[in-house]
């Protein structure tokens, strides 16, 4: 079989019913088209989850930063670009593009992804996968300009805005809370009336512990140095309503 590029790259819309009120897709939809755009890539190149589940291994996603000019509005066509560019024992970096029809480009991401047995939830070792398959397929000339994910630090003084609790739809093939659902329900934090004067320009998360169907999240926020940059940290809770941290993130608006 013949080598696939190293860059993948693949179509999506900008569905109706997936864009806000301004008529531009959600920020959660897009981070779920880069999520699946990295499941198509490497599936097709045979390192992915249709393959890992066969020898109880798994894809997680540890960390995201997204950084946006624009988004695509309500139909347009648009694409994936995703590559990766740096694989370790444990854990593999991935970035991706998005771009119009027209050559555009309206944002980037860079995502960290670690590699774990399905039954332990132990890293497991990448290169062991298929005698270091990933290895023939890292691309590390084509540029993704945005920064890595900082590490958010929040202190005590970070206010509780407010806790969910956690059901059926929150949950993903990996049989925790969804990456993305902590995205959207970071995002809810803010009012409309907060995004009629402002767009999203950069998310940071880091993912720390998993949470499953049935946790009680609860959502902390502070300002950083700016009235337009925050820092949201996410805890569970579980019956003795003891507080586990989940997620970190920085969100910048415009």
């Amino acid at each position: 079989m013949d080598k696939l590029p190293k860059i993948g790259r693949y179509e999506f819309m900008a569905e109706p019913f997936h864009c806000d009120f301004s008529n531009h897709l959600f920020m959660g939809y897009l981070g779920n088209h880069m999520l699946n755009a990295a499941d198509f890539h490497s599936n097709e190149r045979g390192y992915g989850m249709n393959y890992l589940n066969t020898i109880n291994k798994t894809w997680v996603l540890s960390r995201l930063a997204i950084e946006m000019e624009d988004m695509p509005k309500a139909y347009d066509k648009f694409y994936v670009e995703t590559w990766v560019d740096n694989a370790m024992k444990y854990f593999t970096s991935r970035n991706f593009k998005v771009v119009s029809e027209s050559g555009h480009i309206y944002g980037y991401g860079k995502s960290v992804w670690a590699l774990i047995d399905t039954g332990s939830r132990e890293p497991s070792d990448i290169f062991a996968i298929r005698e270091g398959l990933i290895n023939e397929y890292i691309e590390k000339d084509y540029i993704c300009p945005i920064s890595k994910s900082s590490r958010v630090k929040i202190t005590d003084k970070a206010s509780l805005i407010r806790f969910i609790d956690t059901y059926y739809s929150d949950v993903d093939v990996n049989g925790h809370i969804n990456s993305v659902k902590y995205i959207e329900h970071i995002f809810d934090l803010w009012d409309l009336d907060w995004y009629r004067q402002h767009t999203i320009k950069r998310l940071e998360i880091a993912y720390v512990a998993e949470s499953h169907q049935g946790d009680r999240l609860h959502f902390y926020r502070e300002q950083r140095d700016s009235d337009l940059d925050f820092n949201v940290r996410i805890t569970k809770s579980n019956e003795l309503c003891e507080e586990t941290e989940t997620c970190r993130c920085r969100v910048l608006f415009v």
